[in-house]
């Protein structure tokens, strides 16, 4: 447990953080996600949330939620699979 006053604000700060990652994986998950079921049953509607995607993908890689390869290597299969 945090003793000094500025530990206990450091707890504070992080638990807001894990807040706003956890939302920003989340959104990028479900975007994933709606894009792989989407592809099952229709292409041209995958192609469309392909945008969305990318845009998830990158704001968790700028955020530093996932790192710049792994966002390249999401970003690539999700293209693969939509083509």
């Amino acid at each position: 447990m945090p003793i000094t006053s500025s530990a206990k604000k450091a707890v504070r700060v992080a638990k807001r953080k894990k807040v706003t990652n956890d939302r920003r994986a989340k959104a990028m998950k479900d975007a994933v996600k709606k894009i792989e079921k989407a592809a099952k049953a229709d292409k041209a509607a995958a192609a469309k949330l392909l945008s969305e995607a990318f845009a998830a993908v990158d704001k968790a890689a700028k955020r530093g939620i996932i790192k710049k390869n792994t966002a390249g290597r999401k970003k690539a299969r999700l293209s693969r699979l939509v083509k």
